[in-house]
């Protein structure tokens, strides 16, 4: 099994928006992603972390992940506690629910104190492609 710390960032909202996702397996860490990945707002940026996560895990043959992300509304979501009332999320959300089918992914809440890596790496993303530009 997979676990998965996700962040999404955005520098603005909307603004310029980057990924990060740390993957652990029996205690090792096996891949960090930083990516920046457009334009959009934070909820986009942390929809697209967790659905990469997956997509990653699928990759590596997995079954079962774990996602972790300090954004309770993401989890939230995702756990279908609480419904999607932005209509530009919900399309994530299908990709989310299609992978699901074929992985069993469990969506838990973490303290940002624990989730600092996967922060770094999104804001890096951004920080990276925003200097490179002219």
């Amino acid at each position: 099994m997979i676990t998965a710390y996700c962040d999404g960032a955005c520098s603005g909202n909307p603004g310029p928006m980057g990924i990060g996702i740390v993957l652990w397996k029996n205690g090792e860490k096996i891949k960090e992603i930083s990516e920046f990945i457009g334009k959009g707002t934070n909820n986009i940026a942390e929809y697209n972390a967790a659905l990469r996560a997956l997509e990653e895990a699928k990759k590596l043959g997995e079954k079962e992940v774990i996602i972790r992300s300090d954004s309770q509304l993401l989890i939230k979501q995702l756990n279908r506690e609480y419904k999607i009332k932005e209509t530009h999320l919900k399309p994530l959300k299908l990709k989310i629910d299609e992978l699901c089918l074929e992985i069993h992914a469990k969506f838990e809440h973490v303290e940002r104190e624990r989730n600092k890596r996967a922060d770094y790496l999104s804001k890096r993303a951004i920080s990276n492609e925003t200097n490179n530009k002219p």
